[in-house]
């Protein structure tokens, strides 16, 4: 599910956003927001895929679906090669899905941004 922006949604679970706190040795505090503090999306960015053999993956199968038929055999089962040995990583990716971050203000005035969606539900 992506989150879409002006979309009321709230934190899944306890999140903790600091270390613990201390002053002269002792801890004083950690700094967390609860489960179901509620707030508004203000921004969705969709990251591109950063791993180099899911690009070369997607690269490769393109080609190989385009112009596979039309390829020497020698060649067409170099590239089959190279397609299988890089399918572990593609994958992994497609059970991982798309990386999406969002900017969220919530109704106490925090604000947190670049936090990955899954840590929030609609509202």
């Amino acid at each position: 599910m992506t989150l879409q922006e002006g979309q009321r949604v709230k934190l899944a679970a306890d999140l903790r956003l600091t270390d613990p706190i201390e002053v002269s040795g002792a801890v004083i505090g950690i700094l967390s927001l609860a489960a179901d503090t509620a707030g508004t999306v203000e921004e969705v960015v969709q990251h591109a895929c950063e791993d180099a053999d899911v690009r070369e993956y997607e690269r490769l199968k393109s080609l190989l679906d385009s112009y596979g038929d039309a390829m020497p055999p020698e060649s067409r089962r170099q590239l089959e090669e190279k397609v299988g040995a890089l399918r572990p990583a593609w994958v992994a990716f497609q059970e991982q899905g798309p990386l999406v971050t969002v900017r969220v203000r919530f109704d106490n005035g925090l604000i947190l941004s670049a936090s990955p969606q899954d840590l929030y539900v609609p509202a």
